[in-house]
């Protein structure tokens, strides 16, 4: 049964070998929209669970925030796949299958005996997904293949960190793990397109995603520049290459984004600020006016801005132009915004006497809401009743646990 009832994608089955942040963010969309998502982990438990940060209350550290936030709405069975008693558990779990999702290096279920084309042969509607740091050699073969990868290497490699920092020579990361989660949004969609294909044909086939790729495709305006203009990109600061004003600007109590993409909108901008001329202004008429003239009207913003507060400015943008603070965390948690649209929500944690909190999902259906059903899984916590389902009984389950063939 799916853990979010009457989600869009319920009695979709889905087997999720993945590990780490790409994979089981991928899992945990599909899962957040009703999908019924098997969690295969080691007998001693998805390495991810002993990542913090933990409950000051919590004594048993079944898993941390890190695990908790993209493996809820799953249900998890360990299973030792390098036992034939486990990889024939795996089969017969596929067998059923509409998607296995797994982000191994290349070759590893292959060498395991159970990669696409062996699952693929019993179970030929099936799709496949891998996301890894440079691809799968089904798809194209890359010199990288064989290196592991991890979000900041897919930043680092995809022009993220190359077009981010404060200064031209200065790149940086960027803070969430974009290098992971971009990557798994899009191998949810391969998925999904699949699955539609299979629907349709009866035909499943692999879907693949490269975390490097997946980035090189979000920073797709690099791409278009260095084509238009023969120049690599570089860290730009807290403004826009193309549009001005457009980025960050200080005030009394700290920062705020503004954005001018129109026209209209920097005469709106200059009529707030008491500048009326400005929009008549040869230098500032068009963006083009104002990108050739781009410090001095960016100048001219922060001279306004540093004399407000963040409430201040809202009050004086708000609906006119585009504006909004730079958030904490609290101030995230404090906005109204956030509160009506419920993008925070508590679910238990094992071992704490109080709820925790976590993003919920922010794809929004009227008919098939989806959202947060249930708490991330303990290791093993619904074997029993997956194993069930195939048709083992008690005392088999019993021994096979015995054995550490499952958890």
């Amino acid at each position: 049964m799916s853990i979010t009832p009457g989600g869009a994608l319920a009695g979709l089955r889905v087997i999720d070998l993945t590990q780490m942040l790409a994979g089981p963010y991928c899992t945990m969309l599909l899962a957040d929209q009703g999908a019924d998502v098997v969690k295969i982990e080691p007998i001693e438990g998805d390495p991810t669970r002993h990542f913090g940060p933990f409950r000051a209350d919590d004594k048993h550290h079944h898993f941390g925030g890190y695990f908790q936030s993209t493996n809820r709405n799953k249900k998890s069975i360990g299973l030792d796949l390098k036992s034939p008693e486990g990889k024939a558990l795996l089969r017969r779990l596929v067998k059923d299958a509409d998607v296995v999702v797994e982000n191994f290096r290349a070759g590893v279920m292959d060498r395991l005996g159970i990669g696409y084309e062996s699952l693929a042969a019993e179970n030929p509607r099936l799709v496949y997904a891998a996301i890894r740091g440079f691809g799968d050699p089904r798809t194209g073969a890359s010199p990288y293949v064989d290196r592991p990868a991890f979000d900041v290497v897919a930043q680092a490699m995809g022009g993220a960190m190359g077009i981010t920092g404060p200064d031209a020579v200065t790149p940086m990361k960027i803070g969430p793990g974009i290098g992971d989660i971009f990557p798994a949004a899009l191998s949810a969609f391969g998925i999904m397109a699949a699955v539609h294909h299979a629907q349709r044909t009866g035909q499943g086939q692999f879907v693949d995603v490269a975390m490097y790729d997946g980035i090189l495709a979000m920073c797709e305006r690099l791409v278009y520049q260095y084509s238009y203009t023969g120049k690599s990109p570089v860290p730009e600061g807290n403004q826009h290459p193309i549009l001005c004003p457009f980025g960050v600007f200080p005030c009394k109590d700290g920062m705020v984004t503004i954005g001018c993409p129109r026209d209209s909108f920097w005469r709106e901008l200059a009529d707030a600020m008491g500048r009326p001329e400005l929009a008549s202004d040869p230098k500032f008429l068009t963006n083009n006016d104002r990108l050739a003239h781009a410090s001095e009207t960016v100048a001219i913003v922060e001279e306004w801005t540093r004399g407000l507060t963040k409430a201040e400015i809202a009050a004086a943008l708000d609906g006119r132009v585009p504006f909004g603070p730079v958030n904490t965390a609290a101030d995230i948690y404090a906005d109204p915004h956030v509160a009506a649209r419920q993008m925070l929500v508590e679910v238990e944690h094992p071992g704490s006497a109080k709820p925790v909190t976590i993003a919920s999902t922010p794809i929004r259906m009227t008919a098939t809401p989806g959202g947060v059903g249930r708490r991330a899984p303990m290791t093993g916590e619904d074997t029993d009743e997956v194993l069930a389902a195939l048709g083992l009984g008690a005392g088999e389950i019993a021994e096979l646990k015995a054995r550490k063939v499952v958890a």
